[in-house]
């Protein structure tokens, strides 16, 4: 793989994979690691001329993400928060962190494929055309996985009394 390539691919898609996989693993260690691997794999063996090189990369780190939690063979969810900047407003701080656990908790008690969906469409930020390249779907399925996941997040969030207006 051509070193300029690899290099703009690290910086571009970097960040966005990392929230991705930290979002899916709730462990910045993990999720460091198993980027590391996923750029691993892409220099030994992607190919210069992919057609979608992010799509590709998604696929490959929920492979891995996959794989890890297989071999674990258990899936522990946590309410883990980013460890952003101690910011000027600890009242701010606190309601986002909040708002963030609230979050965690209701997409957690969505099936794994509506909220591995949305994670990829609002952590990823991947469309939807992306999202079925990655899960083997048609976008129109990935289009109708999201609609409903996002009514039963909604559902929830009411039902256990929290205010989403």
């Amino acid at each position: 793989m051509d070193q300029a390539l690899l290099q703009e691919m690290y910086q571009r898609y970097y960040r966005e994979l990392y929230l991705y996989l930290l979002s899916l693993s709730g462990s910045p260690p993990l999720a460091e690691d198993l980027i590391q691997e996923t750029f691993l794999k892409a220099i030994l063996s992607l190919p210069n001329s992919h057609a979608n090189i992010r799509a590709w990369l998604y696929l490959v780190a929920r492979n891995l993400w996959l794989n890890h939690r297989r071999r674990e063979s258990r899936l522990t969810l946590t309410d883990q928060v980013d460890d952003t900047p101690v910011e000027d407003d600890l009242l701010e701080r606190v309601l986002r962190d909040e708002r963030q656990r609230m979050l965690y908790r209701a997409l957690a008690h969505l099936e794994p494929r509506k909220r591995e969906i949305l994670q990829m469409q609002y952590f990823g930020g991947l469309a939807q055309r992306e999202i079925a390249a990655v899960l083997h779907l048609t976008p129109e399925h990935v289009r109708v996985l999201a609609c409903r996941a996002r009514k039963e997040l909604k559902q929830w969030m009411e039902e256990n009394g929290y205010d989403i207006s």
